[in-house]
């Protein structure tokens, strides 16, 4: 599975877990078929749930007219993902927004890109 696969993966599981209180090694399980992943994925999944309320922070001090918790659980998936991937340096910055831009422009409203792109854009 290449990485922006396992991206869109790792979304679906933290999306269950914030939309649903799911857990995250059943979400995980569910979505990748197996309860044994890689590194890269465990950094997408469980930082981006271990980190959620200093990754909020971070978020919440860049958005202007919204708060993390105004956002629609999708958005909230893909930014908490993003500061997983800031905090632990997985790819350049450029990819790392780039890759959010593109899963937004799939899974959220139109102009939802532009908020994802502002907010990492910013951390």
């Amino acid at each position: 599975m290449d990485r922006h696969s396992i991206r869109e993966h790792s979304m679906y599981c933290v999306y269950q877990n914030l939309l649903c209180n799911k857990n995250i090694d059943e979400a995980i399980e569910d979505v990748f078929l197996t309860n044994e992943i890689d590194d890269f994925t465990k950094i997408l999944v469980k930082n981006s749930i271990e980190n959620k309320e200093r990754y909020e922070g971070y978020i919440n001090q860049v958005l202007t007219d919204y708060t993390f918790d105004r956002l629609g659980y999708i958005e909230r998936s893909l930014l908490l993902m993003g500061c997983s991937e800031f905090d632990n340096k997985t790819a350049p910055a450029s990819v790392i927004i780039d890759e959010y831009i593109l899963l937004s422009k799939q899974y959220c409203d139109d102009d939802a890109y532009k908020l994802i792109n502002s907010v990492l854009d910013k951390l």
